[in-house]
């Protein structure tokens, strides 16, 4: 018997809650209703603020593009912030001069020509009006064979000039200390400028210029520079790169 009215008072607790919860669901489709209705007269300014936001994008997407394709140097190895590399000071140079165009840092610490060769495909998604390519550093440091380094170079360049013609590439010479012996080094040298006539390409001559080899501007390592070397190293790609911008 106990049970029988245990299970009645359940039964219309059940319906008791059941008809609370209709009474709230009508409430809310009230609710619902009414918010639309006070809500229509502000489509203007909904209308307004897409209208604004598309007319940001439009604005941003005209900056071209100023895409650097290296190694640790590109990338600011060993620096508390990437922006202290030598792209986000010519970023800065640019914005001063209130020219369009971005930066894009493509720089991986450790990467050969081998491995720039194999993702410049992705690297080129950015479509770059302006193609810095500073690779080749750690073929030297490893003895990679020069024709190699050479082809594969040259395989870079003529992948950006297949799928983008117009674009701008300027190549960053480099040059490396005669641990591989006196003809290794100087053929290595030569790479960049032989490959920059050859495609008519603008030529940093020596990225390092001013900073390899100096303590001073260079991490403990004594490889990477410091965020005072990567501003040097802004300095002669800028020096080459201002006539390219405008």
């Amino acid at each position: 018997m106990l049970k029988l009215k245990n299970n009645h008072l359940l039964k219309n607790s059940n319906n008791q809650s059941r008809t609370i919860f209709l009474k709230f669901c009508y409430f809310s489709l009230a609710l619902l209703l009414f918010s639309c209705k006070s809500d229509a007269p502000k489509s203007d300014n909904t209308s307004k603020t897409i209208e604004t936001e598309t007319k940001t994008t439009v604005v941003a997407t005209t900056s071209k593009r100023v895409v650097f394709f290296g190694d640790s140097l590109t990338a600011g190895y060993g620096l508390d912030d990437v922006e202290n590399a030598f792209p986000g000071f010519i970023q800065q140079k640019i914005d001063s001069l209130g020219l369009k165009y971005i930066v894009v840092n493509s720089g991986i610490s450790g990467e050969t020509t081998s491995g720039g060769k194999n993702r410049i495909d992705w690297v080129l998604n950015q479509k770059p009006d302006v193609f810095i390519l500073e690779l080749g550093a750690n073929d030297g440091l490893r003895g990679v064979n020069l024709s190699e380094t050479k082809n594969n170079l040259q395989f870079i360049v003529d992948a950006v000039k297949t799928k983008y013609p117009d674009t701008k590439i300027v190549l960053a010479g480099m040059q490396i200390p005669p641990n591989m012996g006196q003809d290794y080094t100087s053929e290595f040298k030569n790479i960049f400028p032989d490959l920059a006539k050859k495609n008519n390409l603008t030529l940093v001559p020596f990225l390092l210029e001013n900073v390899g080899g100096i303590p001073s501007l260079n991490q403990s390592d004594g490889i990477h520079p410091t965020k005072e070397g990567h501003k040097i190293l802004a300095s002669n790609v800028w020096e080459v790169l201002l006539p390219v911008l405008k």
